[in-house]
């Protein structure tokens, strides 16, 4: 099968292109440079897009977009958020739907960052968008992919948790004030954290595109969610070092900005995987331990 991906130089985004070339797949990369052999080119900005690579293709897996918690969340900044993601989607979208040999199948990032701050409350794809920015651009990331549904294409929308990787992401920007024991946990650490291994996230892509059963919202995401207090011993476990310091909310909103800390790092998202449950997906990595153990053994 030939697969166009977007994103494809991200964190999940190369893990992704390895996972489908292992398994025999044709990957053509969307890049915004002039493209090299076996790559096309696209504009999300001007609204262009090579539609002759996606002609006859496979599956598309659109994974671009602003790096979320990179910078302050200024006006310039949130725009960028929004409009990097909810321009690729429909352009990516509405060419699709243009075509006369679409693919077959479309599967769109999203993240778990629809639910908003929801606290203990358990979070399946049938619960409602909460409130807030990131829940915002979301919701618009995700009706963006409209266009290609309505022209008979299956869409997935992505709702990604925390990729656990020692490659990048959230943990990798943890580990080393953990590997010196000066880890710990933010805020009142009681807020949940939706995660999952980076190997069992590339899974779950691959697994979507295989089975015509997933469709529409699919949270990819761990079964076994944790609170962050849980984390930070699962964290100091691992690396066998103390995890017993601890970072103030008010802290974290003066360092990062209050909304980018209230809503990402402060917020609270219980979500369970039960599409990808429900379609017979198993997970290498259902506990958070076995997780770290992994990424830090493999440094993956």
């Amino acid at each position: 099968m030939r697969v166009v991906i977007s994103g494809s130089s991200g964190l999940i985004g190369r893990s992704v292109v390895a996972g489908l070339r292992a398994r025999g797949d044709e990957v053509t990369p969307l890049v915004r440079r002039a493209p090299a052999a076996g790559e096309a080119r696209w504009d999300p900005g001007a609204g262009t897009v090579d539609t002759g690579a996606l002609e006859g293709a496979g599956a598309v897996v659109h994974l671009a977009g602003a790096g979320i918690g990179d910078k302050r969340w200024s006006a310039t900044r949130r725009h960028v958020i929004m409009s990097s993601r909810v321009q690729g989607t429909a352009l990516l979208a509405r060419a699709l739907g243009g075509l006369g040999h679409p693919p077959t199948v479309f599967l769109s990032a999203s993240a778990v960052g629809f639910y908003g701050d929801r606290g203990g409350e358990e979070l399946s794809e049938a619960s409602e968008a909460g409130h807030g920015f990131l829940a915002e651009v979301c919701r618009a990331w995700e009706d963006a992919t409209a266009p290609a549904e309505h022209s008979g294409v299956r869409v997935v929308r992505l709702r990604s948790g925390v990729v656990l990787s020692a490659q990048g992401g959230a943990l990798a920007r943890q580990l080393p004030l953990f590997r010196f024991g000066l880890g710990g946990r933010l805020g009142s650490g009681r807020q949940w954290l939706s995660w999952i291994s980076l190997a069992d996230e590339v899974r779950a892509i691959l697994y979507a595109l295989d089975h015509q059963a997933v469709r529409g919202a699919v949270n990819v995401t761990a079964p076994a969610p944790v609170t962050n207090r849980d984390f930070t011993h699962a964290l100091g476990r691992a690396l066998h070092r103390p995890a017993v310091l601890a970072v103030p909310g008010p802290a974290l909103r003066v360092a990062l900005g209050s909304d980018l800390a209230s809503e990402m790092v402060l917020a609270s998202q219980r979500v369970v995987p039960t599409a990808l449950l429900a379609a017979g997906f198993a997970f290498d990595h259902a506990g958070v331990d076995d997780a770290l153990a992994h990424a830090l053994s493999t440094g993956v």
